[in-house]
């Protein structure tokens, strides 16, 4: 372990030191992180939440119904589902003239449920 002193701040180590064991044994397992941020991304924007919430609710809705739960035009909402089914959060499918879209999978599902879980604790 090296130790470097270091000035003194509420949120940090009081001196510089590295535990190489710790390092190397995590270091390798880093990469697994990588593009697990255009998750998080997409679901950091108020209006696509709410359009991943709404998904979660029902097995598929319509491009028109979302439009109409988050009170946007069916513009901004097509908009908004093209970037969640770009980032691989939502499918669609096309029936006639409707584009109904849905949740991807259930891991997406399941994170929305436990970051509400969270922000209500």
């Amino acid at each position: 372990m090296t130790q470097h002193v270091k000035k003194q701040t509420s949120d940090s180590c009081e001196v510089e030191c590295t535990h190489p064991e710790v390092v190397e044994r995590v270091t390798p397992l880093i990469h697994q992180v990588e593009g697990v941020e255009t998750i998080f991304k997409a679901l950091s924007d108020a209006t696509r939440m709410k359009i991943i919430y709404a998904l979660t609710q029902e097995d598929e809705l319509c491009v028109c119904d979302v439009a109409a739960i988050i009170g946007t035009s069916t513009a901004t909402a097509s908009h908004h589902l093209r970037l969640l089914r770009t980032m691989g959060i939502a499918k669609n499918r096309k029936q006639g003239k409707l584009v109904y879209y849905s949740v991807k999978d259930h891991h997406i599902t399941d994170l929305v449920k436990i970051a509400i879980e969270h922000h209500n604790e």
